[in-house]
């Protein structure tokens, strides 16, 4: 037969679930801490800027990709002759929509950036080529340290289902270009899917008009030191339209620009020195 040990006095008695009762004479748990506003980081604000032209049938595809980390939307408007405007503002009622002040895209890119808000600027293409979705890839390299943030095709992850021949050819050349001048290792040269700190806008000391500021970009953020990551992007086919891309002068006009602002040249614009 199974006895039952005597209950110890000094020991206090279970409640129903099990749990022992406090007593008068236990000490109570002191609270923790509540957490103050300081304690968690503040998100920080992202600008979009889109430079346009006639891209009325794409807008509708891109705006509705948009995700919502994105503060704000600035469409810089070309001159365009269809419904870009029109559309732009029926999809996304917040946009602000800019007119760039003069042709070219590294012209329309500089009127975006000067209009920028946000802490961080991410910039795409209006034609469809590139997927919003993976802007918060590129916004978790810049809250982790990185300063310059760029999409890559050519890594793991990544990939082009638009790169004629000629496009391959050409940034396989200019990429051997800057990684020998530049003395770095990207993968991918001439792809604008690109995010980077406004506080740095003044370093980068863009003054291209066309399609090499691309190039300018990448170049100014290797002189003045950037610390600059590469993610995985997939370009899609533009979905609608011609492109105002063209190969061989466009190359060009990024061989010069690789060139004229790799260290050490004469013509290379002065890099200000800012606050890390």
């Amino acid at each position: 037969m199974s006895t039952t040990a005597p209950s110890d006095p000094q020991q206090p008695s279970p409640t129903p679930n099990g749990r022992p009762m406090r007593r008068s004479g236990d000490r109570r748990e002191q609270p923790k801490p509540m957490r103050r506003a300081g304690d968690v980081p503040a998100r920080h604000t992202v600008s979009l800027v889109v430079p346009a032209h006639n891209e009325a049938r794409n807008i509708p595809w891109v705006f509705e990709q948009i995700p919502r980390c994105v503060d704000e939307v600035i469409l810089v408007d070309g001159s365009s002759s269809d419904a870009t405007l029109a559309m732009a503002r029926h999809c996304l009622p917040t946009v602000r929509s800019v007119q760039q002040t003069g042709p070219g895209k590294g012209n329309a890119l500089r009127t975006g950036f000067a209009a920028a808000t946000g802490d961080y600027i991410v910039m795409m293409d209006a034609d469809g080529s590139m997927w919003p979705g993976e802007i918060p890839h590129y916004l978790h390299f810049l809250d982790n340290g990185y300063d310059f943030v760029k999409g890559s095709r050519c890594i793991a992850g990544g990939g082009s289902l638009d790169l004629t021949r000629i496009r391959s050819l050409g940034n396989r050349a200019l990429l051997t270009v800057v990684n020998r001048l530049y003395h770095t290792m990207l993968t991918d040269l001439c792809y604008g899917y690109c995010a980077f700190r406004r506080s740095f806008l003044d370093e980068l000391r863009l003054r291209s008009s066309g399609f090499e500021i691309e190039a300018e970009m990448i170049a100014h953020a290797l002189r003045s030191g950037l610390r600059i990551a590469e993610v995985p992007s997939l370009e899609l086919p533009r979905r609608s339209g011609r492109s105002h891309l063209h190969a061989v002068a466009d190359g060009r006009r990024v061989l010069r620009t690789l060139i004229a602002e790799r260290p050490g040249a004469r013509s290379a614009a002065p890099v200000a020195v800012g606050e890390r």
